[in-house]
């Protein structure tokens, strides 16, 4: 197939370079020359412009978005609107709020247009391994591109479908997103216990290692936290700071307008914000509460 590709961040580029390698003509558009260079040597086109990136597209045409959810992402599909015709396509792989993306949609459909949901899940191991995809879309619309993600995807028949209407895709994406946060908590904590343990001498990866093969809390994810171990045992120079990009949240607030209970989910997006608060007020009252009612002792900051 023949498609356009719009952001060609890490993960913009490395599907544009699995397409090109499995055979599609991709032209690749990012306001960065650096990164349409970087694509072109990859054997992929390139434009300097929306504009340009439509014209230089057959009908009916396929254009992928891989940029920043909230704005931008409003910004790109408000300035194509105009550009494309009807029968043409857009695909939005990001990290989209599901409401934002039936939005955007029905505003498409208006217009005459196509409008799809990726949630894609694979990360800067994308290129190597392929890409776990979550569609949303008119099930004919999804078919006709079923080779892009049969290409983008571990394998043809593996690691990608079309789960429901639009939307569907990226809401099945958030709810990914929500368990890894509750995966990863769970590993950070368990490897902090190990490492609490001094008097035994716990080798971390070693550890990571042995639980990698035949245990049940083996996982990819368990795999690239042993390799992180190996890395950087002792985490050195690494702030304990945790950001979030927002799938967390959007989890946490569509559980509770279910009225579903999602301690764990929650407790880890809690603790990602906990993790920011270095001039912590709430923990300076705490020490303060229980100096009050028991005379406890209250420790000095460092000068």
């Amino acid at each position: 197939m023949e498609l356009g590709m719009i952001g060609l961040g890490k993960m913009g580029a490395y599907m544009t370079e699995r397409l090109v390698k499995g055979g599609h003509k991709v032209t690749g558009f990012d306001p960065n020359a650096d990164a349409r260079k970087a694509v072109e040597a990859k054997g992929a086109g390139s434009a300097d412009s929306l504009q340009a990136l439509v014209k230089a597209l057959p009908t009916p045409r396929a254009v992928w978005l891989m940029v920043p959810s909230g704005k931008v992402t409003d910004d790109t599909v408000n300035a194509l609107l105009p550009l494309l015709a009807k029968g043409d396509t857009v695909i939005d792989g990001g990290n989209s709020n599901y409401k934002d993306t039936v939005r955007r949609a029905k505003l498409y459909a208006d217009n005459g247009l196509d409008y799809v949901d990726c949630g894609t899940s694979g990360g800067v191991w994308g290129l190597k391994e392929g890409y776990s995809m979550m569609v949303g879309g008119d099930e004919k619309t999804v078919d006709a591109l079923k080779p892009i993600f049969e290409t983008l995807a571990p394998a043809k028949d593996q690691g990608w479908g079309r789960v429901g209407p639009v939307g569907s895709g990226h809401f099945t994406k958030m709810v990914h997103n929500g368990i890894e946060y509750g995966l990863m908590q769970a590993y950070a904590e368990g490897f902090s216990i190990l490492q609490h343990k001094q008097e035994f001498g716990l080798d971390l990866k070693q550890i990571g290692e042995i639980w990698r093969y035949g245990s049940v809390v083996r996982s990819w994810l368990l795999d690239l936290t042993t390799d992180a171990l190996g890395k950087n045992p002792k985490m050195d120079g690494i702030a304990p700071y945790v950001v979030d990009s927002g799938e967390g949240r959007w989890t946490v607030d569509e559980a509770i307008d279910l009225n579903v209970p999602a301690p764990i989910i929650t407790a880890s997006l809690i603790e990602r914000l906990r993790s920011r608060d270095t001039e912590s007020f709430s923990d300076k009252l705490l020490a303060a509460m229980r100096n009050e009612f028991g005379g406890h002792e209250i420790k000095s900051e460092a000068k």
